[in-house]
């Protein structure tokens, strides 16, 4: 395969996990001098640390909806909805054993529920239609059979945009008397949040904080006890004190992405919508996810006859980051367990996901090598004209 020429510089299209925000970046390099003490200290720098870390849970709480005591920091996304689900069952234990999720959440919440079912417990995965939407009347009716201690969905599908029916999950929990955990990573940040969860979890890398900082919020009267050994730290629900510098960084980031997510959503949206389209003309190609009511951010479509990792390869040689297979799982380039739920194609699969800031030029010239690249592999593969 020949090279093609190298490209100016590098166009990032990959943003599930993106660099630092600069507002990250400064915040961060600041905190480092200034919150490194043990905030349990009384000293002057203790006491400094504790009041920044206050200032961080306050400001991820507002944006939450919930009361500061709520908010526990937690070492990854992953942690947080770990614990977050594993906290639930283990508070509604003397109801009974049963979980109830949607076979396209995070890989972390399935593995959880795998564990519990390994353990004893009931795991009911509800299946989603065509676009990744959650069968809410299969949901009601999981939720409201006898002996479920939790339920969880996501806000909405980081791999395929499309927003799940949440109001309709939160009433059916309710009447069910529930507690139902909100994966709101993907959302924060880049779209509204929805009320009414009992228990909300995220991962600041998706609005550009730094890695190892999770969020768990546990409304107050919810029946949620830790499963570990007791801990003093986080109100108890986390192990281990909070790296507060990172922190400070993934609070100020949000914020951030909070000021600006009307203007740099609409912006996306528009965006995707011309990679929709350039991604729709290449001959045998799927558009997976709802159309209309999904993140502004997101596009997933499947190639027929072509590799995703041969396309990753390709793009990434012409200067593009893009992703393929799962979004969640230790290896990228498994197939998806999203697509394979939806009943698409699960090969020849990309993702893009905007960066907060989309570049126009960026999708611009994206959309102008795709159909070319798609060639060039199908070629490769002796796949043209199948």
């Amino acid at each position: 395969m020949p090279n093609p020429p190298q490209p100016a510089r590098r166009r990032l299209l990959d943003a599930a996990a993106p660099p630092l925000s600069p507002v990250a970046r400064q915040t961060l390099l600041e905190a480092v001098d200034l919150g490194w003490a043990d905030p349990r200290r009384l000293y002057a720098e203790g006491r400094r640390a504790r009041a920044l870390l206050d200032g961080a849970r306050e400001s991820v709480a507002g944006v939450l909806g919930v009361g500061t005591d709520a908010v526990s920091f937690t070492g990854s996304g992953t942690v947080a909805r770990q614990l977050g689900l594993r906290g639930l069952l283990r508070g509604r234990r003397r109801v009974g054993d049963g979980l109830v999720l949607s076979a396209v959440e995070h890989s972390a919440l399935l593995h959880t529920g795998q564990w519990h079912a390994a353990g004893g417990g009931t795991t009911s995965l509800v299946p989603v239609d065509g676009r990744g939407r959650v069968d809410l009347l299969r949901f009601t009716a999981a939720v409201s059979a006898g002996g479920v201690a939790a339920a969880c969905l996501q806000a909405a599908n980081g791999e395929v945009g499309t927003r799940q029916p949440v109001a309709g999950a939160v009433h059916a929990c309710r009447t069910a008397g529930v507690p139902l955990l909100l994966d709101a990573t993907g959302t924060l940040g880049r779209d509204d949040l929805p009320g009414g969860a009992d228990v909300v979890v995220a991962d600041a890398r998706s609005w550009a904080g730094p890695p190892g900082v999770g969020v768990l919020a546990v409304r107050t009267g919810v029946r949620w006890r830790s499963d570990g050994p007791a801990d003093e730290h986080e109100h108890g629900r986390v192990p281990g004190e909070p790296d507060v510098p990172a922190v400070l960084a993934a609070a100020a980031a949000l914020l951030d992405a909070e000021e600006h997510r009307a203007r740099r959503a609409s912006v996306a949206h528009a965006l995707v919508e011309r990679i929709r389209a350039a991604a729709a003309a290449v001959p045998d190609t799927e558009v997976v996810g709802d159309p209309v009511d999904r993140l502004p951010h997101v596009s997933t479509f499947s190639f027929l006859f072509v590799d995703g990792e041969a396309l990753v390869h390709e793009l990434d040689r012409r200067g593009f980051a893009v992703a393929s297979g799962s979004a969640c799982t230790a290896s990228t380039l498994e197939p998806s367990h999203v697509l394979a739920a939806m009943g698409v194609l699960t090969h020849g699969n990309l993702r893009v996901t905007l960066p907060l800031e989309p570049v126009e030029a960026d999708v611009d010239a994206f959309c102008a090598v795709l159909p070319e690249t798609v060639a060039q592999v199908r070629r490769v593969l002796g796949t043209e004209g199948l």
